[in-house]
């Protein structure tokens, strides 16, 4: 069930043969996800006596960020000193190689073990079960999601409070380009949230809905042959499920794949194995099959044909003519379209009706020669204000625990190279509105880096107007091209070691 009572997590035991596989990934600062937060509060403050309780720990997150699976690692640490039995060592999955595949490696080791240790057989094999059938309308419906995020006709009469489940329609009342020259785009952007109730701290994240590519939706229907306008229902087969539908519906095929599905990631290898079968072609279904397979060669294979070349599930289908999957199948195994997060670039003490992001747009050429655009920064960049309308997008406000010193003098030393600068950004502004107070300030340090001065050195006259009044103690810039030797921010901290050890030595 979506909904469980964590207080009830000890009753589990009364289940002959329980087991529980938490799945668990860590964001930021080595916080929980949204869906996790509240488990995480009550696992981290309760006593609670879980003797008798089985279970497992698949741990998700990206090696290249500090605190690695630390969600995860916490809730295997925790659960055993609760008197929880870990039946399984916990597994680990690192984005930033395949996650799919870690998970993959762990679940056949950890299938056969849970199957010898509680006597149980398995059936079914590799038999493709689908959990959704597909119903068709032919009449006209009132009650038709057109891109709602959970409740219907939520775009057309907004009721706080906003969150994951209920966002805001916040209009873009600027979009501007911050770089100077070159083939790049960043943009500044600015959400109106005047009315909302949305309170937000500098640090937090705002996360963005975006839609997908129209033309990448028309080509869909042109491969697999159907009517974008069909207004449909997948239900679940199993009518005691909590989860009753994989997204919103009723709804067309045209909203489905603009607002509610991936369609632009690469495929996993669950989804090429199920929908393997409706290759026509023998070739092609063997060359499937063995891409999907778990052998090192279908991992190798998997590897470089779908990820390395970048091939999304309609690459798949343009590269492989027989391969034509009935739409209703696909939408089943696609995931979810995701929020976009994005640190939030202003303070609320300068701007409390407004919140800025700062975000690069993601447009580049793969080695097959195929574009790859962003979701979200593809269509930002269209959403130009204009006075009479301006363009609203669905947002929430999600916390950080990434926050300045509470007291103005502690001294800092801020690290923000390129668009990593956002959350810096409104810091400052904070500082700023804090000294305006008479509030007196500590050293404030920052370190920026970019390629070119001249062409994406972001918010450069504001970050000199900030030195100038002393908001800004120092502000150090790397600019990697602009001389035959490269330096990054790196070289310019090592070369201020001194004013860095002074800083850490005074408190910063």
């Amino acid at each position: 069930p979506e909904d469980f009572d964590m207080e009830d997590l000890s009753r589990l035991s009364e289940i002959d043969k329980s087991f529980v596989i938490f799945c668990m990934a860590t964001y930021g600062e080595g916080d929980p996800t949204d869906n996790a937060q509240d488990f995480y509060e009550w696992l981290k403050d309760t006593d609670a006596d879980l003797q008798g309780i089985r279970f497992a720990v698949f741990a998700l997150g990206n090696k290249t960020y500090e605190h690695f699976n630390s969600m995860g690692r916490f809730v295997d640490k925790k659960l055993e000193e609760l008197g929880a039995e870990r039946v399984f060592e916990r597994g680990e999955g690192d984005d930033d190689a395949n996650i799919e595949e870690d998970f993959v490696t762990w679940k056949e080791k950890f299938w056969p073990f849970l199957c010898e240790k509680f006597g149980l057989e398995r059936t079914g094999g590799d038999q493709s079960i689908r959990d959704f059938c597909l119903e068709l309308y032919d009449e006209q419906r009132d009650k038709v999601f057109t891109g709602e995020i959970s409740r219907l006709k939520s775009y057309e009469t907004q009721k706080p409070p906003f969150d994951a489940k209920n966002p805001f329609l916040a209009s873009i009342v600027v979009n501007r380009e911050l770089l100077s020259g070159g083939e790049r785009s960043c943009m500044h952007i600015e959400l109106d949230i005047t009315g909302s109730k949305i309170r937000y701290n500098a640090g937090d994240h705002v996360a963005i809905y975006p839609t997908n590519d129209a033309a990448i939706v028309q080509r869909y229907a042109d491969l697999l042959g159907f009517d974008l306008d069909q207004v449909f229902s997948l239900d679940n087969v199993d009518e005691q499920a909590s989860k009753k539908h994989p997204f919103p519906c009723p709804c067309s095929f045209r909203t489905a794949l603009l607002h509610y599905l991936d369609i632009t990631s690469t495929p996993h290898t669950h989804v090429l194995k199920e929908l393997s079968e409706y290759a026509a072609d023998s070739n092609e279904k063997d060359f499937l099959s063995k891409l999907t397979s778990p052998t090192e060669e279908g991992k190798h294979q998997y590897n470089e044909w779908i990820v390395k070349d970048h091939r999304t599930l309609i690459h798949v289908l343009e590269d492989l003519p027989s391969f034509r999957p009935p739409i209703d199948h696909v939408l089943e195994l696609l995931p979810r379209l995701q929020c976009r997060y994005y640190s939030i670039s202003s303070s609320p003490r300068m701007h409390p009706n407004r919140i800025h992001v700062t975000a690069v747009l993601v447009d580049y050429q793969t080695r097959i020669n195929r574009r790859v655009a962003g979701v979200a920064t593809s269509w930002l960049t269209l959403k130009k204000p204009n006075e009479n309308c301006p363009p609203r997008v669905p947002i929430y406000v999600r916390k950080s625990n990434f926050r300045l010193p509470v007291r103005p003098i502690s001294p800092v030393v801020m690290i923000g190279p390129g668009t990593g600068l956002a959350p810096f950004r409104g810091f400052i502004q904070e500082r700023k509105t804090a000294a305006e107070s008479g509030k007196r300030l500590g050293d404030t340090v920052l370190y920026f880096g970019c390629r070119k001065q001249a062409e994406d050195f972001i918010y450069k006259g504001e970050l000199e107007g900030f030195v100038a009044d002393k908001t800004l103690t120092a502000l150090h810039a790397a600019f990697s091209r602009d001389q035959p030797q490269k330096v990054y921010v790196t070289h310019l901290m090592e070369n201020n070691k001194e004013e860095l050890w002074k800083i850490l030595n005074d408190g910063g």
